[in-house]
């Protein structure tokens, strides 16, 4: 029998996968991405499962743009900073949304190229009650790739509008993590930049609030140094196991440490 079909019939056996999301980092704090799947041991409920594969993190992320007139002369550098962003974050889907109109302007089956383009192009535009609709399209694109990890970006530099009720459940049931960076000061109504922080929260994102234009980018190159370095370290789940909450990692790399992300 083929050594392929042998393995995928054994798999079949034993049940399905899960994937772990995880970051592994050496005695000096770098981050290790050149692990092989022999590398890490799994443990779920006690037991040691069998590790499928190790790869850099592809899950898509969406970034969603604050470019209504809160932004003013802003939006160059949030502009700027989310190209930059895209470019350090490796070979995964990208979508890019806009808060007026609320909508996508580049979506996950656009390649790089086309996808900076899309954001070259875009303007600050007069209106500015669209940034929370323009998460929630971003949600519906990330829910309809169906990928287990997903993440969406928020920059903003002045959310104008309180997140209603009805718009939070979609977003929240994409699984999506949530990143918002987002401009401080008196002119950012309470309200809305707490509803963001509880988004964030809620998705176990981060929130991040910047009190000058150049830290636009300060922000999304840390955001891109977290992001990066994770990995996707898929392994066999025997049929009738548990929901998998309760899932130990480790490396066979002296001194090497790794954390945990959740498992899908």
């Amino acid at each position: 029998m083929f050594p392929m079909l042998t393995f995928v019939l054994a798999l079949l056996q034993l049940g399905a996968s899960r994937t772990v999301l995880a970051t592994v980092a050496d005695t000096r704090g770098r981050a290790i991405v050149d692990i092989e799947a022999d590398d890490f041991v799994v443990r779920e409920t006690g037991k040691t499962r069998e590790v499928l594969s190790v790869r850099v993190a592809d899950y898509p992320i969406a970034v969603v743009l604050d470019n209504g007139p809160g932004a003013g002369q802003d939006f160059v550098a949030i502009r700027q900073a989310a190209a930059r962003f895209i470019g350090r974050i490796g070979h995964r889907p990208i979508g890019v949304a806009l808060s007026d109109p609320p909508q996508l302007i580049a979506t996950f089956d656009d390649d790089r190229p086309k996808v900076l383009e899309a954001l070259e192009k875009a303007t600050a535009a007069p209106s500015g009650d669209g940034l929370f609709q323009a998460i929630v399209e971003a949600a519906r694109a990330i829910a309809e790739n169906g990928s287990p990890f997903s993440a969406i970006v928020v920059v903003s530099a002045s959310p104008l509008a309180s997140l209603p009720t009805e718009l939070l459940t979609p977003v929240l049931e994409s699984g999506a993590a949530i990143h918002v960076i987002v401009a401080g000061g008196s002119q950012v109504p309470g309200p809305s930049r707490e509803a963001l922080r509880v988004l964030a929260d809620e998705t176990h994102g981060q929130f991040t609030t910047i009190y000058s234009t150049a830290s636009y980018q300060i922000a999304l190159d840390r955001l891109a140094d977290r992001l990066a370095p994770q990995l996707m370290v898929e392994y066999v789940v025997p049929v009738g196991s548990s929901s998998g909450n309760d899932v130990q990692l480790g490396v066979r790399i002296p001194g090497a440490r790794v954390i945990g992300l959740g498992v899908k």
